[in-house]
């Protein structure tokens, strides 16, 4: 029943109970006859927080399904696409109090709701940046401005096959930048412990082109990232900007425009110091005698002694990503990418999951495994559908 609300847009459970007892297709693909008896709308909550979460019913429906796509050649495992939608959450925006101003003991505060809460902030599992405000009713919600004037939601992450743009995986989680580029590494490492599938390359735009990110994809999985590379080394005041200067990997230095070196270090030690800074780049800086007497200082370092270059210890796989941005592969890609970002349109606006009903991160979960399993089943019905190409026949099953 559920699988149908969720197929047709149904959001109302008390609705979908009328539905089916009505309707015959409906009685049919429920197994329920001409005069079986309809559950009552409570039974969907009474499993839903029993059996369903403790079983995971709902994800193996889901992985079924994928291998269901797969079997029917829908899934090729070429390419990945990833990306994330802000859903708003079951909450008041106008309800949101300082997370040290609520005192979690008082009975009022014992929904299930806040138990998760509560549970995940003794496990340490919560963003490690702190939420301004938090909702009362649902305090796993994040205060967000992503979309506009602030709400508390969640985030739906998307991976999806780029053949014909079925949902591999999908993980919920905050609607916190951080929390949804981190998905990526659960939800590949999943599918490919699930259904074999490695793909070759993956699709997303500049929010999963941080640096680590790249070095996990190109170092670790072998995966070509078809994603821009988060850079803010451009400069905009007329200087020189990080491009401008030629990078020597044998003699690890940089060369600068007027030919000087940049190097990590220009005095020798007996004992190396580690040159990695706490935010994982090593630091090439100039000799302060080079830019003094440079006849183009002014264009490179006009207001400090001498020039300096922060290079991520992930450098390399960034530099891959950045070759293969430059390729006719990647323009296809960036054009593949619209197939993701359709599948939320499709979401929000075919399916009517525009606004979660379901509180928590485990309610998120559930909503956002139903609604992905109706959008891959609704997929295989309308390809399945389409007629052979012309001078092709099939045999009769």
């Amino acid at each position: 029943m559920l699988i149908v609300g969720y197929c047709f847009g149904i959001r109302s459970e008390r609705r979908l109970c009328d539905e089916v007892h009505l309707n015959l297709g409906y009685r049919w693909f429920c197994r329920l006859g001409l005069e079986g008896e309809v559950p009552d709308h409570s039974t969907f909550s009474k499993n839903r927080h029993g059996r369903f979460r403790e079983s995971d019913v709902l994800r193996f429906v889901f992985d079924e399904v994928v291998r269901g796509c797969m079997r029917e050649g829908l899934v090729k495992g070429e390419g990945f696409a990833i990306d994330a939608s802000v859903m708003p959450a079951n909450a008041n925006w106008r309800e949101g109090v300082a997370p040290g101003e609520i005192d979690w003991s008082d009975p009022k505060y014992s929904s299930r709701a806040v138990r998760e809460y509560l549970a995940a902030l003794d496990a340490g599992e919560l963003p490690e940046v702190a939420p301004k405000k938090v909702s009362p009713t649902d305090p796993l919600a994040r205060w967000t401005a992503a979309t506009g004037p602030a709400f508390y939601a969640y985030s739906t992450n998307y991976l999806a096959d780029m053949a014909h743009g079925v949902i591999v995986d999908v993980e919920a989680t905050h609607a916190h930048r951080i929390s949804e580029v981190d998905s990526t590494r659960t939800m590949i490492d999943r599918v490919e412990a699930q259904f074999g599938l490695t793909p070759e390359r993956l699709i997303g735009d500049t929010v999963y082109g941080a640096a680590p990110m790249l070095s996990w994809l190109v170092d670790e999985k072998g995966i070509e990232p078809h994603i821009p590379v988060w850079d803010k080394s451009e400069r905009t005041d007329g200087t020189f900007s990080r491009s401008d200067f030629q990078w020597d990997e044998q003699a690890d230095e940089y060369r600068c425009p007027g030919g000087s070196a940049l190097r990590p270090r220009h005095r020798h030690f007996k004992d190396k110091p580690d040159r990695v800074t706490v935010d994982n780049t090593i630091i090439y800086r100039a000799s302060e005698l080079d830019c003094r007497d440079c006849s183009l200082k002014q264009q490179c370092c006009p207001n400090v002694a001498r020039r300096k270059i922060a290079r991520s210890v992930h450098e390399a796989a960034r530099d891959v990503a950045r070759q293969i941005a430059k390729t006719p592969e990647y323009q296809r890609s960036y054009y593949q990418r619209r197939k993701v970002e359709m599948l939320f349109a499709h979401l929000k606006c075919i399916l009517k999951v525009d606004r979660l009903r379901l509180r928590g991160l485990t309610g998120a979960k559930d909503e956002f495994l139903l609604a992905a399993t109706a959008q891959n089943l609704r997929k295989m019905a309308k390809l399945m559908a389409q007629p052979p190409p012309i001078g092709r026949t099939t045999a009769p099953t």
